[in-house]
């Protein structure tokens, strides 16, 4: 059992301000992994209504799977993630997920069957999966106790780029290139709208083969002087002493390297593992994903133009990407905690009244100004604090591991999401679909308010001596 107290000195384990600089460029390098996360997620909002025209999908099981494949592949890249990361190092994983992206989006886009698109999409998911465990645990693993929140919502931050990148590009093609054609549009905008991924890939790839591997990660696998000559390059020889030291001594009284599945589902562990996996599961089901991969038809049953809804679209990733800059700025001021049940909270109320402005069949500005404010809620709150928790809910040992369930169960959350709202929405319409994700996050909110401990400000080390004691 870990000691309840790593030993640390504040001063020591914070790297000095002229040193910053490297951790932010190797911390914004792996974070680039989730600019293509959320990239690739999202463009298939704008290409949706092109391809499925080019493929004549026209029934809403067909629908729900066209759009919700690259889930099934997600899942995968995020059960090999884990093992992977162990084995290979977080670094090697960064770099075969930005070879993996930049290989999808190129045959994903230039598909001339169905088949092969899924097929491509999948392959792409993978892609996500890798990069949404990797990436944060690589940032998570080499910041201090002080900016850790800051940096892993960095990785956040980048997704939410991702997404507005997507936004700007679909639509930048579809009424620029396309200049409003339909025909062209279906045969070779959303094809441009996919293969755009691949340029932002090939960047990820080139800086990510300077970047340093994880300190603790090499220091798992019994390369202590190996792990000591990176945090000295991150903050220095007194900050390399004091972290080195904790790392070593958490390894040595947990007594373990890269520990066996099974660890998460021993007692202790077990709490925190259900709890993990719950908070990923409730960031998706709190709905607001089905903004972003179901715009066309929630706008366009509000009473919007194919023209608008793409625009509205890029009006969602804007107020996505400044909600996403406030979390980052409080996350380590007012805590995980707090932000998390400010989400639950906020998300709800918007989806309660869209609820109400479905059943009474308001259009336009009302529900683009609801789907807005639910938007903001999660990108300030649910969004980039989920993933910072799955990051500090785990011990080194079972880092990647742990990640890499919760992850999974996101993923699977999310394909259920995204695959039963058509069938959901047509049987029991946009009232009743919304307010049943305002019930969720009422749940999500007992949840929080009830089991999830507030961890900002602790290191790695003191998270895991007091996490394991329970």
């Amino acid at each position: 059992m870990i000691p309840a107290t790593i030993p640390r000195s504040s001063e020591e384990s914070t790297p000095p301000a002229h040193q910053l600089e490297f951790l932010w460029r190797i911390a914004i390098t792996a974070a680039l992994g989730g600019l293509l996360f959320g990239y690739d997620w999202v463009v298939i909002g704008g290409a949706k209504h092109f391809y499925e025209a080019y493929f004549r999908i026209d029934s809403d099981w067909l629908i729900g799977w066209a759009n919700s494949c690259a889930l099934l592949g997600c899942l995968a890249g995020s059960l090999l993630a884990g093992w992977l990361s162990d084995r290979f190092g977080r670094r090697r994983m960064l770099i075969g997920s930005a070879v993996v992206f930049a290989a999808s989006s190129v045959f994903t886009g230039w598909a001339f069957s169905l088949t092969a698109f899924i097929v491509w999409r999948v392959v792409g998911g993978i892609a996500i999966g890798l990069a949404s465990n990797v990436s944060p645990t690589y940032i998570a693993e080499i910041s201090s106790a002080k900016s850790r929140g800051r940096l892993v919502s960095l990785n956040q931050f980048a997704i939410v780029v991702g997404i507005l990148i997507a936004q700007i590009v679909n639509w930048w093609i579809a009424e620029r290139e396309g200049q409003g054609n339909e025909a062209w549009n279906v045969a070779l905008g959303w094809r441009w709208m996919f293969t755009a991924v691949a340029i932002p890939s090939i960047i990820f790839f080139a800086l990510s083969l300077w970047l340093p591997e994880s300190p603790r990660w090499l220091a798992m696998k019994n390369k202590p002087l190996e792990a000591e000559r990176v945090l000295e390059r991150i903050g220095g020889e007194a900050y390399a002493r004091v972290e080195i030291a904790a790392i070593r001594l958490a390894n040595s009284m947990s007594d373990r390297q890269a520990a066996p599945w099974r660890w998460l589902f021993l007692r202790n562990a077990r709490k925190w593992t259900i709890i993990a996996c719950l908070l990923a599961v409730l960031q998706q089901w709190s709905g607001v994903n089905i903004l972003f991969n179901y715009a066309d038809e929630i706008y366009r049953s509000a009473g919007y133009s194919v023209g608008q809804v793409l625009f509205n679209i890029v009006i969602t990733g804007t107020i996505n990407l400044l909600a996403s800059i406030v979390a980052m700025a409080l996350i380590d001021r007012y805590g995980r905690r707090t932000l998390m049940l400010f989400g639950c909270a906020g998300i709800g109320v918007a989806h309660l009244v869209s609820s109400v402005a479905y059943a009474k069949h308001l259009e336009g500005n009302a529900i683009l100004f609801l789907t807005l404010a639910a938007i903001a809620c999660y990108a300030a709150s649910l969004a980039p604090v989920t993933w910072v928790l799955l990051t500090e809910l785990f011990p080194t040992s079972t880092r990647s591991k742990g990640v890499s369930l919760a992850a999974s169960c996101l993923w699977i959350g999310s394909f259920l999401l995204t695959y039963t709202f058509p069938l959901i929405n047509h049987r029991f319409g946009m009232s009743r679909t919304f307010l049943l994700y305002a019930m969720i996050c009422l749940g999500g909110f007992c949840l929080v308010s009830t089991s999830v401990p507030e961890t900002k400000g602790k290191s790695l080390e003191e998270l895991e001596s007091l996490l394991l004691k329970g």
